[in-house]
């Protein structure tokens, strides 16, 4: 068993594939030996986004607090605080924060094991 404390894996950073504003991220299982997941926690300021990228994996965002549209293979819906969007490998995805509040997330998606 791995226990890992959110103020150790928190940092501030551009928002990944585009750089579209600034976040927070929690880099949950980044210092996990082993591992076969991936398990972040993200929160988009306002105007930030997670641009399109292609995955090679299935991946799930589930919405924390706030609002975003997220979009896959080139439909968008809006989600809010207690939705889950479970996205498919081989689409082309991205989420983009809507509304007055950050959007926070929780990510989580499979990796090579190492």
């Amino acid at each position: 068993m791995v226990v890992i404390e959110d103020a150790k894996v928190r940092v501030r950073q551009p928002v990944p594939h585009g750089a579209i504003g600034m976040s927070t991220a929690w880099r949950i299982t980044d210092g996990v030996p082993g591992r076969t997941m991936e398990f972040r926690k993200r929160t988009l300021d306002r105007g930030a986004a997670i641009g399109l990228h292609p995955i090679d994996h299935d991946e799930v965002y589930h919405v924390v607090s706030g609002a975003g549209d997220v979009t896959s293979d080139g439909v968008t819906q809006r989600l809010t605080k207690g939705m889950t969007a479970y996205l498919y490998a081989g689409a082309t995805v991205g989420i983009a924060q809507r509304g007055s509040r950050p959007l926070a997330l929780i990510i989580s998606y499979p990796i090579p094991a190492r």
